[in-house]
């Protein structure tokens, strides 16, 4: 039994260490957190069980993974260690019980404990000094993190000063970086569209973003942060748990305000029930509630045992997952061409939602998985949100089931080859998408689709099936047909149409009457031009402020204006990825002739400009070095509010360059140009003198 054991206890680790590097280094697992903690329990079970075989070395005596190597190591001064995690009421009480008795508390006695949600996110340790932000780090393996400082510099809820004069000299304060359902959802279309990878979840989404390489992708995610414990302090501004979150509050860090003090047992328990039935509606993953002993003297006493404290439980919601049968895998074409397989499922109850479909994410995901039609398969509500196929159940599989063989042909009637591009790295991206362009009638129908969202023209009563209706019937086949549809109807009579009336046609054509006005940024984000979404949209409206400007800019760039393509290099948001879409887009005859016809259809108005003028309105405005007083962010926000474009580079287009501490090439390349430059002081003096600002 003892060979078993061992046999066994080496099994675990083994998959414990390879979900850990999945988990914590490469923000990629591959099972829930129901699964893992199983795992971790068994493993547990077996050390107590044989005393001799428990290690240093054993993953239930560390924490998370090792740093990955792409940052600085941070050794932390104060351990980052994990929670005992318990499952029912039992487990609570027998914890309130082991507190008591370790205190040696009579039943009397009272015990107050801190109820806090247990969000899903990344963990991370930040480090003040005299009220100073001067480093951020992940938890890593709980002693030793990745130096993530740049990063977290970009996160809006992390402040880089503490609110109040008086602050510890040195303060650690310690926390969870997570993002929103909504803003995922958001940041996953927003990669599907540009051909990237997308996230399995939010806290993968909020683990990537915050471990880049590149601080200012880090800037561009909705990263959000909430605190909820600290490390080192050189003094202790409060005596109890709950007095420490509402001192962090003052301080300027966001704490959950669903946390609450609990005064027994039955108190925490009602709690977790309230949370876990209300879980769904909140906008962030929590998968359970933390109870923490609120007395911080008792909480010294009771001190660790092994790498979890004795005075914390995270006590877990059960997984919202279920198992169901594969019964087809179909492929649905988006609208820049990318194919996203679907598993169409037998009907089953996950979380108190009847889910009949579920993504596999793409051709990798497919084949890492090993998902059949036929198989019976894990299926989860990933984030509560989006239904996603975890695993197969092996023994169910059917004798002779064919893995699915992903097609080399879109499903589109043209059956136009399918093809995977190459990343800027040279390697194959995960993304398959049908290379017919707009010829392919499924990306014309999400083209159009596209032009008339919210965010682009948004025409009221052209939904889905409308659209989709439309096009089969050949009435509309561009936008540009939109608004000739009213011109046309004596033909089309569409009020005989099943759906329509005479009514509905009237608002229709209203509707589509009053979008002959839209704003440059919202025309060009209507076009649907791959890695140009709003943000982008807005910035090539600011550069070039009007429709036949921005389209002059677009042909010479079709015809590798060298000029034209370093002028848009020079613009804030604008990188390659861009200028190459731009210059494909404009490149193909008849998407250029598709822009020229709508545009005739239509009034494009200019792009904002400021109610009155300002010294560096319609000037381009380069900032570079370390502003001392303002933020990057305020000072391009101050020169947009303006009328100025922002730049992230320096050329012939360049105004003025505003110079802060310790600038660099940017200031070098402006003299080399003659480019105007400014300290920051004078830039600041230049812009109180406009009306806008006011002295």
């Amino acid at each position: 039994m003892k060979h078993d054991a061992a046999g066994r206890a080496a099994q675990l680790r083994a998959q414990i260490a390879h979900h850990n590097r999945l988990y914590y280094e490469l923000d990629r697992p591959q099972i829930s957190d129901a699964d893992y903690d199983a795992l971790m329990d068994e493993l547990r079970a077996i050390e107590r069980e044989h005393p001799q075989l428990l290690t240093p070395e054993s993953p239930t005596q560390r924490v998370g993974g090792a740093p990955s190597g792409k940052f600085a190591k941070v050794r932390h001064s104060v351990p980052m260690l994990s929670l005992a995690n318990g499952f029912t009421a039992e487990d609570v009480a027998a914890f309130i019980e082991r507190v008591r008795r370790f205190l040696k508390l009579d039943a009397a006695e009272p015990l107050e404990l801190t109820a806090e949600p247990k969000i899903d996110g990344l963990s991370l340790s930040l480090r003040y000094e005299r009220g100073v932000l001067v480093s951020g780090a992940t938890r890593g393996d709980g002693t030793e993190g990745e130096d993530v400082t740049a990063n977290v510099q970009r996160v809006k809820d992390i402040p880089a000063k503490m609110h109040g004069r008086a602050a510890p000299e040195v303060c650690e304060i310690r926390g969870e970086v997570y993002m929103t359902r909504s803003a995922f959802l958001k940041l996953n279309e927003e990669q599907s569209a540009a051909g990237r990878t997308v996230f399995a979840n939010p806290r993968n989404s909020a683990a990537g973003s915050l471990r880049q390489l590149d601080p200012q992708v880090t800037a561009s995610r909705p990263l959000r942060f909430l605190a909820y414990a600290w490390g080192e302090m050189s003094e202790m501004p409060a005596a109890s748990q709950w007095d420490m979150l509402n001192w962090l509050k003052q301080r300027g860090f966001p704490t959950n305000p669903l946390s609450r003090l609990c005064h027994s047992p039955g108190e925490l328990l009602a709690f977790h029930q309230e949370i876990e039935l209300g879980r769904a509606r909140l906008d962030y993953d929590i998968d359970g509630v933390v109870y923490k002993v609120n007395r911080l003297d008792w909480q010294r006493r009771l001190g660790f045992v092994g790498r979890d404290p004795r005075w914390a439980l995270a006590h877990k919601f059960p997984a919202q997952k279920a198992t169901t049968v594969v019964n087809a895998i179909e492929l649905q074409v988006g609208r820049t061409g990318a194919l996203t397989p679907v598993a169409k499922l037998a009907p089953v109850t996950v979380g108190g939602v009847v889910v009949s479909n579920a993504t596999l994410h793409n051709e990798d995901y497919i084949r890492e998985l090993d998902v059949r039609i036929g198989d019976t398969v894990t299926v989860q509500r990933a984030g509560d949100v989006i239904p996603q196929v975890l695993g197969i159940v092996p023994q169910r599989r059917p004798r002779h089931s064919q893995p699915f063989e992903f097609p080399k042909t879109c499903p589109c009637p043209l059956g136009t080859p399918v093809v995977r591009e190459l990343t800027a790295a040279g390697r194959e991206g995960a993304v398959s998408r049908c290379s017919g362009e707009l010829a392919c009638p499924f990306q014309r129908v999400e083209h159009l689709r596209h032009y008339v969202s919210r965010r682009a023209f948004d025409i009221e009563g052209l939904g889905e099936e409308r659209i989709t209706l439309l096009f089969d019937r050949g009435w509309i086949a561009e936008p540009a047909d939109i608004f000739t549809l009213g011109r046309r109807n004596p033909a089309i009579q569409l009020e005989q149409q099943e759906g329509f009336g005479e009514l509905s046609v009237r608002n229709l054509f209203a509707a589509i009457e009053a979008r002959r006005s839209i704003p440059l940024e919202r025309f060009i984000y209507s076009l649907g031009i791959r890695h140009v979404g709003e943000t982008t949209a807005r910035s090539l409206a600011r550069g070039y402020g009007t429709f036949p400007a921005f389209r002059e800019a677009c042909r010479r760039l079709a015809g590798e204006d060298a000029e034209a393509r370093q002028e848009l290099d020079a613009m804030d948001q604008i990188g390659d990825a861009v200028i190459d879409s731009l210059s494909a887009y404009f490149s193909e005859s008849h998407n250029a002739g598709m822009v020229d016809r709508l545009a005739a259809q239509v009034r494009i108005l200019e792009a904002q400009r400021p109610a009155a003028e300002s010294a560096i309105a319609g000037k381009t405005i380069v900032f570079t070095g370390r502003l001392e007083r303002m933020t990057r962010d305020e000072a391009k926000a101050l020169a947009e509010r303006l009328g100025a474009a922002v730049s992230g580079s320096v050329s012939k287009r360049t105004s003025l360059v505003v110079a802060g501490a310790e600038a660099g090439s940017k200031l070098k390349k402006a003299r080399e140009l003659g480019v105007q430059v400014l300290e920051e002081d004078a830039f600041l003096e230049l812009v109180r003198e406009s009306p806008l600002e006011g002295k």
